[in-house]
């Protein structure tokens, strides 16, 4: 028997290679990840289209009860599905270090991630330091960690992957102090709440490696049909609507020829931007239907 890791692409539930579907067909139950990144399509078409049941696992279900996905692969073929590529991820490996232990056999399957679909705009990817994570700030709570890797990358002519927080079936603390179980609705940070905190944390360490007139491109839903890449100033970038997530961003280092000449392609218009309130909520932006949980 054999713990399937099985990378699904960016788009919808036919951006599957030919190997990952031959994989999924052997398997008795599917898990699908589903909280480090999410399909732009509801889960019920992948169970149509797979013809295999299909258990969503939230962020508890993969950090603390993991057992449960691949325990059960000693004695029937699972399939463990992950948006983008598996590898992209130190939760998956996490997963895969512990299945080999038990003596799970584990086979991964790639598939294409927003690692290289950044690529799309025109940066090349060699040119690419850290990737970093931003996360949505909460009260009084700006981590800030982030910053010194962009300032290092910064420092080598390097650009950084900005990858944007999304937060799904966060438990609600007020209701269950009343002894209710209830979930908040998905947030999804925008490019436009990135760039307002990326500039928030600029001003409290004051290290000029970013500023308003900071070169950027913003992605977003790469993969997908609708595909939004705009390249401009951090001040243009956030008055632009960039519709529904996932939205990541890559902040430009040193540019060479090449990369500017693509780089005009998805230069900013006036068609582009609007005026926007630089407090906006985040899940404002949620169209993405979400799972059956």
């Amino acid at each position: 028997m054999v713990f399937y890791v099985i990378g699904l692409g960016l788009g919808d539930e036919k951006d599957i290679t030919v190997r990952g579907l031959e994989c999924v067909k052997q398997c008795s139950h599917l898990y699908l990840e589903y909280y480090t990144s999410l399909l732009g399509i509801d889960t019920n078409k992948l169970e149509e289209f797979y013809g295999v049941p299909i258990i969503v696992a939230d962020r508890n279900m993969v950090e603390t009860e993991a057992e449960k996905i691949y325990e059960n692969a000693r004695d029937n073929n699972i399939g463990f599905l992950v948006v983008g590529d598996p590898l992209c991820a130190t939760t998956h490996i996490d997963i895969i270090l512990r299945a080999r232990k038990l003596g799970i056999k584990v086979e991964v399957v790639h598939n294409a991630s927003v690692m290289g679909a950044a690529a799309s705009c025109g940066l090349q990817l060699y040119q690419y330091g850290y990737t970093v994570s931003i996360p949505l700030f909460e009260g009084d709570w700006k981590p800030d960690s982030f910053y010194n890797r962009i300032k290092y990358n910064m420092n080598g002519g390097m650009h950084t992957l900005c990858l944007l927080d999304i937060k799904v079936k966060e438990p609600d603390y007020e209701a269950m102090m009343k002894g209710k179980t209830k979930f908040l609705p998905p947030r999804f940070m925008t490019i436009n709440t990135a760039i307002n905190q990326l500039l928030e944390i600029e001003n409290i360490r004051d290290e000029n490696v970013i500023s308003k007139d900071s070169l950027a491109v913003g992605m977003a839903r790469l993969g997908q049909p609708t595909q939004k890449i705009i390249f401009g100033t951090l001040e243009e970038l956030r008055c632009i609507d960039f519709g529904p997530p996932l939205h990541c961003m890559a902040l430009c280092g040193e540019l060479h020829p090449v990369e500017l000449e693509l780089l005009e392609h998805f230069r900013v218009n006036d068609n582009d931007l609007r005026i926007v309130d630089y407090d906006e909520n985040d899940s404002g932006n949620d169209s993405s239907p979400e799972p059956d949980l």
